[in-house]
């Protein structure tokens, strides 16, 4: 296990607890990820990385714990409260539009109207809202096969690309990428992976959730390991191997890593 960096983490769970009936999702589980940095949070189907994304990102209330960011602690009770502090998440679906456009994506459901009349008619700005999509993907060196076509006729890695840069043009502190390289090809992935280098680079946090290790290893600073809803390890991403992540994922290493209580 390695200790946390002392800068003041810009995200923070302390004793998260949220049960499902009899199932306990979390316990007492806790998080940190700072500023400038990609932290993978990996562990087993039931593990409990759903449902820490779900509250830290506003769609999912707690039983107990504490939330803090940039150390204050805070309430993150929706989407929108999570997106007033700079929380973007991308999830595995995507949450696209299929029928629009990469503009009117990233702008979806924060459509610039128009000036003057035209938008007291419910116009909107596409020329300015295309600009600054195509500033926002030139930024993370995404290539879009073409900014009018439906993002549904375009490939996997393309809505990816469009996604995440959707979640970086509105956030200013911290994107959950949930599964981002699932059912990518190799180049895909590669693309995929680059990218979230530059939003790191960014000076934003990314928390990357994902079962595939060496993605995790290829691109996370830290890595947190979560077992039955509780936290259990902490890694630095390049002092660490594939073999040690799933030993203690799968409890092979309780031994020295201490066995959950």
């Amino acid at each position: 296990m390695t200790a946390a960096t002392n800068s003041t983490p810009i995200l923070e769970a302390r004793g998260l607890t949220r049960s499902f009936g009899a199932v306990r999702a979390l316990d007492s589980a806790d998080f940190d990820v700072h500023r400038g940095e990609v932290v993978a949070l990996i562990g087993d189907n039931g593990a409990g990385k759903s449902t820490m994304v779900k509250a830290l990102s506003g769609n999912l209330a707690l039983d107990s714990g504490t939330i803090l960011f940039e150390g204050r602690e805070v309430e993150v009770g929706s989407p929108s409260a999570a997106s007033q502090m700079g929380i973007e998440t991308v999830f595995q679906d995507l949450a696209l539009a299929p029928h629009l456009n990469p503009p009117q994506n990233v702008f979806l459901g924060r459509e610039l109207p128009a000036t003057g009349i035209l938008g007291k008619f419910g116009f909107m700005d596409n020329k300015t809202m295309r600009i600054r999509s195509k500033e926002a993907f030139d930024e993370l060196g995404a290539t879009v096969r073409s900014y009018s076509d439906p993002v549904g006729s375009m490939s996997g890695g393309q809505r990816q690309a469009i996604a995440i840069a959707r979640a970086v043009a509105w956030a200013k502190g911290v994107i959950f990428l949930d599964e981002p390289t699932a059912a990518l090809g190799v180049v895909q992935t590669k693309n995929v992976l680059e990218t979230i280098r530059r939003v790191r680079d960014k000076n934003i946090a990314v928390v990357f959730i994902s079962h595939s290790m060496p993605a995790v290893l290829q691109v996370s600073d830290r890595v947190q390991v979560l077992r039955l809803g509780r936290r259990i390890a902490t890694y630095k991403a390049k002092d660490t191997s594939v073999e040690e992540l799933v030993g203690a994922m799968t409890g092979a290493l309780d031994s020295k890593i201490g066995a959950i209580r």
